[in-house]
């Protein structure tokens, strides 16, 4: 491994050490586990195609029995529910109840990162996240793994007009919030790659 890449990876790695003491320290408080609160905030923001057990799933790298144990402890706690997809009954939505929303308005997850950002001058804080972006996509492709891209990055994101939005992969009507949302099948317009 070269010199850069072993800097990456080793200060990727310590920052991710630091988020997940912080998800510890907060979840405790509330009786929870990290892969909890990464739950509800995965479910948070994403969108109507991507509220399912399987796509979280996938978006968090963990096994089902793991995060099926994890969706039935957050619905026995009134923090999640679950409804039947009407178009699929085989398929089951998740979303968050007002106790869950309210939860994660609650938890400020990591306040001093807000600070410490805005003492970072505001060019070089772009530059960083655009590196940041590009090595995680990069990676999770290379891995075969899907992008959870927000949905107005998208090349399937279709801008009909004022206010007006449409999946070209669906081909159903998006609401402006909808295409604030990650997706499971977004497809970056600048590297698209279909999956196969």
């Amino acid at each position: 491994m070269d010199k850069s890449a072993a800097q990456f990876f080793d200060l990727i790695d310590r920052l991710g050490n630091l988020v997940r003491v912080n998800l510890r320290a907060t979840g405790s408080m509330y009786g929870l586990q990290p892969v909890h609160l990464q739950a509800l905030i995965y479910l948070s923001i994403a969108n109507r195609y991507s509220n399912t057990p399987q796509a979280l799933t996938e978006y968090l790298g963990l096994t089902k029995g793991t995060v099926s144990q994890s969706l039935l402890l957050l619905h026995r706690r009134g923090f999640i529910e679950r409804q039947a997809d009407l178009g699929d009954k085989r398929l089951v939505r998740l979303a968050l109840t007002e106790s869950g929303a309210q939860l994660l308005k609650e938890i400020q997850f990591v306040p001093e990162w807000a600070q410490v950002v805005t003492r970072i001058a505001p060019q070089r804080s772009k530059i960083a996240l655009a590196v940041l972006k590009e090595l995680f996509l990069a990676l999770q492709l290379g891995a075969g793994n899907r992008s959870f891209g927000v949905c107005n990055t998208c090349q399937y994101n279709l801008h009909e007009g004022p206010r007006s939005y449409r999946c070209g992969l669906t081909e159903e009507k998006l609401s402006l919030p909808d295409t604030r949302m990650i997706c499971r099948e977004h497809q970056s317009r600048q590297k698209s790659r279909r999956r196969v």
